[in-house]
This record gives structure tokens, sequence and C-alpha cells, in this order.
């Protein structure tokens, strides 16, 4: 059973997906920074300084936190162009890399015929 144990736990596929656990977690810490530490303030500022979670309507004895979920909708907006603007940083840098690299020149279907051409008569020289 310890065999069984460790040929799974040492597959590819459980290392790249505790890699990526590991390495999401952190990317997790950068976005919430940025979010907390840099857009939300930006944003106060441009609202004026509203903050949302205060809001709420008293319903009987229910107090209804609208606010909240307006600031939990707001939050993750944030959030979430936060990290699709990092990962189009990140996919544009990609391409850039991948155009610099010069691909193979392309063999015309005339240039690949001459070559077989060419081959069969060094063949028949032999």
């Amino acid at each position: 059973m310890w065999k069984e144990f460790k040929a799974f736990a040492l597959k590819g596929n459980v290392l790249d997906l505790a890699i990526g656990v590991i390495i999401g977690a952190a990317f997790g810490k950068i976005v919430t920074s940025l979010v907390n530490d840099l857009l939300t303030p930006l944003l106060g500022i441009l609202v004026g300084g509203v903050n949302f979670s205060e809001l709420a309507v008293k319903v009987g004895e229910a107090e209804l936190k609208y606010g909240s979920f307006i600031q939990s909708v707001v939050d993750f907006l944030l959030v979430a162009g936060s990290i699709f603007f990092v990962m189009k940083l990140i996919v544009r840098k990609k391409k850039k890399e991948e155009a610099a690299v010069p691909e193979a020149p392309k063999v015309s279907k005339e240039e690949l015929l001459l070559s077989e051409i060419r081959d069969v008569l060094k063949d028949r020289l032999k």
C-alpha cells in the first residue's frame, strides 16, 4: 500500500497541482494587496469616501445589510478586473517572446518535390 501511495503522490499531475495551489495562494496575496492597498483607496477617493458596507435598512426587528452585499460585489469586480489585467499583461509578454523567436522557413511544395526528385536521382547513381 505504501508503494501505491508513493506512486500516486509523486505523479507529475499531483506535483503540478500542488505547485499550482502554492503559486495560486501567493498570487492571491498579491491580488488582495493590490485591491485592498491600491485600488480600493483610489476608488474611495473617486466616490468621495463612500463606504457601502455601512448601508442598511431596518425592517421590523431585522436589519437588511444591503451595503455589505454591494461592497462584496465591488470587491469582487476589483479582484476580477485586477486578475484580468495582470493576465492580459502576461499573455501579451508571452506573445512578444514567442514572436521574437524566428520560425524555420516554410518549405514550399515545389521545393519539397524538387528535394524528393534529387533524393531519387542520388539513389539511382549509387
